[in-house]
């Protein structure tokens, strides 16, 4: 099976086209995994917050949230999960940070998919691996390291 990305549309805020979206879950799981299934799920604030105080029991929006599938059926044992992006808080960001929306989209995007492979930074060694991999994959797509300051 290729890869199989849903995406839902729950916000009314500008967000990158399907395409767009499908090349970066692609090139984060390039050399981890040839065949997949994710959802993306692209809402507004009060869903991102809804479900930020309900798995998080964190008030407030959250840019990104990635639920993994865990252990699935034989027959959909490629689906790796959800990720749920917050676009309005996306583009808050981006302003705020000064960084091109298309570049802040897209490093959500691949650090949410990495969450989905089992990539996390609770712990400093792992954060390090993550981010290291974000700006390895971000590069290749020819975006700007999203943790230097423009």
């Amino acid at each position: 099976m290729p890869l199989r990305v849903s995406v839902q549309r729950a916000s009314k805020e500008p967000a990158p086209l399907r395409g767009q979206l499908v090349r970066w879950v692609r090139r984060a799981l390039a050399g981890h995994r040839r065949n997949a299934a994710l959802t993306l799920r692209l809402v507004d604030d009060v869903e991102s917050a809804e479900l930020n105080l309900r798995w998080r029991q964190r008030k407030g929006s959250t840019n990104v949230l990635s639920f993994p599938a865990g252990e699935m059926p034989e027959n959909m044992e490629d689906f790796l999960g959800d990720i749920v992006v917050c676009a309005p808080l996306v583009t808050r960001e981006a302003v705020a940070q000064r960084k091109p929306a298309e570049a802040h989209w897209a490093h959500l995007i691949v650090h949410g998919t990495l969450h989905l492979l089992g990539f996390d930074h609770v712990k400093a060694s792992e954060a390090t691996l993550m981010e290291d991999t974000e700006r390895r994959i971000l590069s290749s797509l020819g975006y700007p390291d999203p943790y230097q300051e423009p």
